[in-house]
């Protein structure tokens, strides 16, 4: 789960985790995040989502991060946007409009990088992550983002020892863990996905639940 790992599976189009259309939750869920037009969204590991451009044209800002710069590429080009380049710490920051991306490690954002975020809208970010670097991306979301007051987060539950991820199993209890003791954690949405779902069908899973919560920055 290097580098190396996230690289080639987009070089070699093993991208079953992206979605040619825009996420329902974000449409149906982010109202309830009651921020004002022009907040500045964060998406962690965003890929060439375009959620990003959803987020765009209802008036907000966005900030995401990438390591592939073959998705990067790929989302500006499939968007028929004209980006701008230049170097900001350690990422290469490609821009246009209200969009940019910060092709890097998301490890190694810091407060500098993070300034002027408003919220976070996670929804392939916590599960495509291993337990061990979990926390570790927790950590940067609590301490580095002092403004954050919001997030939108999406998760799956399943039986971690039916299938390898990503993506992983992450429970609600790890959720409240990670993020309870910054955040108050409500609850959305759980649904049964496993219907709708024959790619994790036929890697042996027998439940698959999806669930949405909102993060709210304690006072």
């Amino acid at each position: 789960m290097d580098r190396a790992f996230w690289q080639q599976r987009w070089q070699d189009n093993l991208i079953g985790f992206h979605r040619t259309e825009v996420n329902p939750h974000l449409v149906d869920y982010v109202e309830c995040l009651e921020l004002e037009p022009g907040a500045r969204f964060l998406v962690p590991l965003c890929g060439k989502s375009v959620d990003m451009l959803w987020l765009q044209q209802q008036g907000f800002k966005v900030m995401g991060v990438e390591i592939s710069e073959l998705a990067v590429e790929s989302f500006f080009r499939e968007s028929d946007l004209t980006s701008s380049k230049h170097i900001q710490s350690s990422f290469t920051v490609w821009r246009s409009g209200n969009i940019e991306i910060l092709c890097g490690d998301a490890f190694d954002l810091g407060e500098e990088d993070l300034a002027g975020i408003d919220a976070v809208y996670d929804r392939a970010a916590l599960i495509a992550l291993p337990p061990t670097l979990r926390r570790d991306y927790a950590r940067i979301l609590i301490e580095h983002t002092p403004k954050i007051t919001r997030a939108l987060m999406v998760s799956l539950e399943y039986p971690q020892s039916q299938m390898d991820g990503p993506p992983f199993s992450v429970h609600s209890e790890e959720i409240h863990n990670l993020f309870g003791g910054a955040f108050d954690i409500e609850l959305l949405l759980e649904q049964d996905v496993l219907a709708e779902s024959e790619k994790f069908r036929d890697r042996g899973l027998t439940s698959l639940v999806e669930k949405v919560f909102v993060l709210k920055r304690k006072a």
